[in-house]
């Protein structure tokens, strides 16, 4: 289809053609000018007017520079509005653990029912997506399909969710993508590193780049562990400058048009998916919330170095494929596809092929003519559905065990003699799964659980509820695997040892100050060379030793007569050994090496202070962060005083529902929803309320230094689900 915006009357467009004449101008200002000048403020570099004077540039000069802007303005101006930045809420499943995560993307509304167009890079193990539209407005969006193959997906804005319900969308329109030629200008746009909209101008460098391996072959993309990518796409190469962000937007020519999807970039290149393709399959999968496609079970290349004339080579034919049930074989010359001849001289035309052979209709036969040792032949393959290659994960929690549901095309793949099962492709550390007896590990396949069969993860997941669920589950329990076709079975812990405040140490006595070892280089340098000690590094305020006469820069040699002298690092902890061996409310003898000159000072000894590591916590799974009661230290480093109140934060999911508030390691939680928090009871005791009452927003006050800042926290109280759809 012609693109109508090319030639319109009365535009530049028509005075100069098309973006390639544009070129030619610009080249002919860089070199009578300079090309800096020619975009400059209408001036010519010093060096080519006289001393002291700017000369004007010429009115042709000016005319190609104020008529690239006004094509260049006009073409921004159609696509902005339709242009959103994309944030994805993600989970991950590796190492036994589900991991939350965000990513950012771009994407281009591309109808009044507002779908929305991006690739599936972006929105991949995606749960919540929220958009930002070009007047700032933020609108959660739903997931419409995926199709990791071209890497394209479609979101859908919940209009529901807008204010203004009836207001209508812009929308960008598509281009014809087969017209781009090499040299074309085109522009890219995104929210490159999550800022707010930007647009680069390249021109077209390859309007069919493929991707090709030592041997020559067409290489697919790996997208994620087991799923390629890529399969059949020719890229538009080009030189906009494409950041991370930008992916999903929108590649556009000059007249406003949507010529491709931004897809992968870097080293001044970069690569889109055609608008024809793209837009093909946002329709199936706005239609079917996926991509049908038929599978024939071969792999192909093209002819080049051959020595062959005609056909497609086939390089491998998969057992029990269609392919296979028809008789083909690896080397099998294709000829035709019903009739057509087929001939793939280049490995560009590899993966306009592979779409071809994907487009037959789902379950019909195809007449498939090929060339066997010289001798033609004619097979009918009836094709099948092409299955998904990666399938849905999860997480057994409490077992520390990530599943990953067994395709088809997985099983192939790996070569699994059990098709039937719960993969696992993850295991914990020192998880249930990991310190049974034999341990479970990444590859096996879950069979039974329990003495119940498993065949899917569904059905792993369904034992693994019914077994938690129980008031008192059993110690232990039977689980059968699958390990390189060896079926072995072993024993889990089902419920984990419950979660305790780490053990505090009995209380003895302690010194108020901190120190660090002087051995016997650093001695040297402080000028006492025959003396190594421990010098005090800070006097801790409103202790005994604060009181005493102790100061900072101190050097401790001895306590009660008895030498301190360390030799090496390890030694390190030998001042407070010495210290601790003595009694609380004890009076010591610290020898100190002021100045060069020796003090004696007494000091009554304390009991020891609660450390960070010794603090009690409290994890909340809801909000995903764990937090702990404040200590002694805490208010030393951070030089609050004790009307300072609080607990500190510990560990906090990025993406859980505290980490999207922006709630971070090391901040005091000072109040939440105007209560007073003063340490881990009231905290919890605040916590359980909020899971009562379940409100839309709540505030958190936090403390940082001395910085009192205030949070903003949009908690979904219905539970997310944890397979990936």
């Amino acid at each position: 289809m012609a693109d109508p915006g090319r030639d319109r009357p009365g535009t530049w467009s028509e005075a100069l053609k098309n973006s390639r004449i544009w070129i030619a101008g610009l080249t002919m200002a860089a070199g009578t000018l300079g090309l800096a000048s020619a975009m400059a403020n209408g001036q010519t570099p010093a060096s080519t007017a006289p001393a002291g004077q700017a000369q004007p540039v010429p009115a042709e000069a000016r005319e190609v520079r104020e008529g690239i802007r006004e094509m260049v303005t006009s073409a921004r101006d159609k696509v902005f509005p339709a242009l959103v930045n994309i944030r994805v809420v993600t989970v991950s499943f590796w190492d036994g653990k589900e991991t939350k995560g965000q990513s950012t993307g771009s994407g281009t509304i591309i109808s009044k029912e507002g779908h929305v167009l991006t690739n599936a890079h972006v929105t991949n193990n995606g749960k919540r997506f929220r958009l930002t539209l070009a007047d700032k407005r933020e609108v959660p969006a739903i997931m419409v399909g995926e199709d990791p193959l071209t890497d394209l997906a479609v979101l859908k804005i919940d209009l529901d969710a807008m204010a203004d319900k009836g207001a209508s969308l812009p929308v960008a329109e598509f281009g014809n993508s087969d017209e781009l030629v090499v040299g074309d200008l085109v522009m890219a746009m995104g929210s490159p590193f999550s800022l707010s909209r930007s647009v680069t101008l390249g021109i077209v460098s390859n309007t069919e780049r493929v991707f090709m391996g030592n041997t020559g072959d067409v290489e697919d993309l790996d997208f994620e562990g087991d799923q390629r990518t890529g399969v059949f796409t020719r890229w538009i190469q080009h030189d906009a400058l494409i950041n991370p962000g930008n992916s999903g937007g929108p590649l556009i020519n000059l007249s406003g048009r949507i010529v491709g999807v931004n897809t992968r970039g870097g080293t001044g290149m970069g690569f889109a998916s055609p608008s024809n393709m793209a837009q093909q399959i946002a329709g199936q999968l706005i239609k079917h919330g996926e991509v049908p496609r038929s599978w024939f079970g071969i792999a192909l290349r093209q002819i080049q170095r051959t020595g062959l004339t005609e056909g497609a080579l086939v390089t491998a034919v998969i057992n029990n494929s269609p392919a296979s049930r028809a008789g083909l074989k690896a080397g099998d010359q294709i000829l035709s596809l019903n009739g057509d001849p087929v001939t793939v001289k280049f490995a560009e035309e590899i993966p306009p092929l592979l779409k071809r052979l994907a487009e037959f209709p789902i379950g019909g036969e195809v007449k498939v003519a090929y060339r066997r040792d010289g001798a033609d032949a004619v097979a009918t393959i009836t094709t099948d559905k092409m299955l998904k290659e990666r399938g849905q994960e999860t997480t057994l929690r409490a077992w520390g065990l990530n599943l990953q549901e067994i395709t088809p095309y997985m099983a192939r793949e790996r070569q699994l003699e059990v098709s039937e099962g719960a993969y696992i492709s993850g295991v914990r550390s020192g998880g249930a799964g990991d310190i049974a007896e034999p341990k479970l590990s990444w590859g096996d396949i879950i069979v039974g659980i329990g003495g119940k069969a498993v065949k899917s993860v569904d059905e792993a997941v369904k034992v693994y509820d019914e077994v938690m669920a129980q008031e008192k589950p059993p110690e232990f329990l039977l689980v059968e695997f699958d390990r390189q076709g060896k079926r072995q079975v072993t024993l889990i812990k089902p419920k984990p040892p419950k979660s305790e405040d780490p053990p505090r140490e009995v209380p003895k006595a302690w010194l108020g100050v901190a120190t660090q070892p002087v051995l016997r280089d650093l001695a040297k340098f402080l000028g006492h060379a025959d003396q190594t000690g421990f010098r005090i590094t800070r006097v801790y305020p409103k202790t005994t030793a604060a009181q005493s006469e102790l100061k900072a820069g101190d050097l401790i040699v001895a306590i009660n007569g008895e030498k301190l002298a360390p030799k090496t690092m390890a030694e390190g902890s030998m001042l407070n050994r010495r210290l601790r061996s003595l009694g609380i409310d004890e009076e010591a003898k610290i020898s100190v090496l002021r100045e060069g000159k020796p003090v004696e000072i007494a000091v009554k000894l304390e009991r020891t202070r609660i450390g960070p590591e010794e603090a009690r916590r409290d994890e909340n799974k809801d909000w995903e962060m764990t937090v702990r009661e404040l200590t002694f230290f805490d208010r030393d480093d951070n030089r609050w005083d004790e009307n300072i109140q609080g607990v500190l934060l510990d560990q906090v999911e990025r993406a859980g529902w505290a980490g999207l508030a922006g709630l971070s390691p090391g901040e005091l939680i000072v109040s939440i929803d105007g209560t007073a928090v003063s340490d881990l009871a009231s905290y919890r005791k605040k916590m359980e309320a909020l899971a009562k009452t379940q409100p839309e927003r709540v505030v958190f006050v936090t403390l940082v230094g001395t910085r009192t800042q205030y949070k903003f926290a949009e908690p979904e109280w219905k539970p997310i689900v944890e397979e990936k759809k």
